[in-house]
């Protein structure tokens, strides 16, 4: 026997904590309910630490009312939260239901001890939606800011099937893994950008305060008598300090970089510019490889999670498709959509997008043979996600080096700029003497 720390709620939906002797987190869960109570969270002793609502004590949670007035409510849904905010939401909707909760029941207690105010005014909305008589599905599907299409139509099967708590904890799962795969994304990218930003830096300083003083050093020396790297580097100093208007050049430079990169983000959001854009995304080195197979990862979860839920075929394609974030990609579910539409299967049209590895389309195929497809996408994505994993690990373990030696030759080159006269001058002087 074991004991296990537990949150759950009473009957009145009052959060309460405590501890239970059980022999598996299971049979404490049935000892829970057993006493009337709802667990939401169980964990063995010494295994890890109970979740708890920064900013609220269960006393302040039981004060505050329900809801907001129905002003501030107003106001405040329809925004925007962050799919970790969202995924918790799920989890523990999720199992609340699963622990005999109803539905209205469980969006009240969560909407009492929610700490985001866009998600709390939501969660309201949705509770008075459910109250009024619409599906749950209905009552998500006026909030498509915070709730996509492929939330609110799996939530729509989970109802229809009778098993929303199952539908539920899989999303919350679906989006655990999105979100997993985005960040290790999300921080190969961003290595390089933050090394490079530095190395452009201390560039600028260099050029703006340190190059001038030796410059003005070496006004006596001829430029036949200067090394030709120390040309370039006070030369490009002298350019970025001239004034042929009210500022220096350097102020221009960033202003035309600005322009750039606003007129680059313009042309993105055209249909033209962002089909180029995701294009070359995918043919980069190194990082188009990532990208694809992120991109083939996300296409076969999704997809494997909305048929496993219940969602017909053609909808989920089309739900896959808005969800892909590739338009290349996007265009690829397209014609698959279009031929199973006419009746054909999804390996053939899939093949010929020549988008998707042979791999894929190979699983795809067993899948579809065996009447196993949902779960044979799944473990296509699980394949992808490692893939991603280790792809990111090595392009990082290989970004480090070559960017800190991209940071030591800019620096260097300058460093070496300025001290190969004064290097000259101390020779010369030395022959004087």
């Amino acid at each position: 026997m074991a004991n296990f720390q537990y949150t759950a709620l009473d009957a009145k939906g009052e959060q309460t904590t405590g501890a239970v002797q059980a022999s598996t987190d299971a049979e404490a869960i049935q000892i829970l309910r057993g006493q009337g109570l709802y667990p939401t969270q169980v964990i063995e002793e010494g295994k890890g630490k109970l979740a708890t609502q920064k900013g609220k004590s269960a006393a302040k949670s039981k004060a505050k009312p329900a809801a907001a007035p129905k002003g501030k409510a107003a106001a405040k849904t329809g925004g925007r939260i962050k799919p970790k905010i969202l995924m918790i939401f799920t989890r523990q909707l999720a199992t609340l239901i699963d622990s005999g909760l109803p539905l209205l029941r469980g969006l009240t207690v969560l909407s009492k001890q929610e700490p985001n105010p866009v998600l709390r005014a939501t969660l309201n909305s949705l509770a008075d939606s459910v109250q009024g008589g619409s599906t749950f599905s209905e009552s998500l599907a006026q909030h498509p800011k915070i709730f996509n299409k492929l939330y609110v139509n799996m939530v729509k099967a989970g109802e229809l099937g009778g098993v929303l708590e199952l539908v539920l904890q899989r999303l919350a799962e679906y989006q655990e893994k999105a979100n997993k795969l985005k960040n290790k994304i999300v921080s190969a990218m961003v290595y390089p950008v933050i090394v490079m930003f530095i190395a452009v830096a201390i560039l600028v300083f260099l050029m703006l305060f340190i190059v001038p003083k030796f410059k003005d050093m070496f006004a006596e020396m001829g430029d036949s008598d200067l090394p030709l790297i120390s040309k370039i580097v006070f030369g490009f100093s002298e350019f970025m300090l001239a004034r042929p208007l009210v500022v220096p050049n350097a102020v221009f430079i960033f202003i035309a970089v600005g322009v750039v990169v606003f007129l680059f983000n313009m042309w993105g959001t055209t249909k033209g510019g962002r089909n180029a854009i995701d294009n070359l995304k995918l043919k980069l080195p190194i990082f188009g490889d990532i990208q694809r197979k992120s991109a083939v990862s996300r296409f076969s979860r999704t997809l494997g999670t909305l048929v496993t839920s219940g969602v017909p075929i053609l909808q989920a394609l089309n739900i896959t498709r808005e969800t892909a974030g590739n338009v290349v990609i996007s265009a690829a579910i397209d014609k698959v959509y279009d031929a199973v539409k006419e009746g054909e299967s999804i390996v053939t049209p899939l093949q010929a997008t020549n988008v998707f590895p042979a791999m894929v389309i190979s699983m795809v195929d067993v899948g579809e043979e065996t009447g196993q497809l949902p779960e044979m996408l799944l473990k296509v994505a699980d394949v992808y996600d490692d893939e991603v994993d280790n792809a990111v690990t090595a392009l990082t373990s290989i970004l480090e080096p070559i960017m800190i030696v991209i940071l030591a030759l800019v620096v260097g080159a300058v460093v070496f700029a300025l001290f190969l006269p004064l290097i000259k001058v101390i020779s010369t002087m030395g022959n004087q003497t």
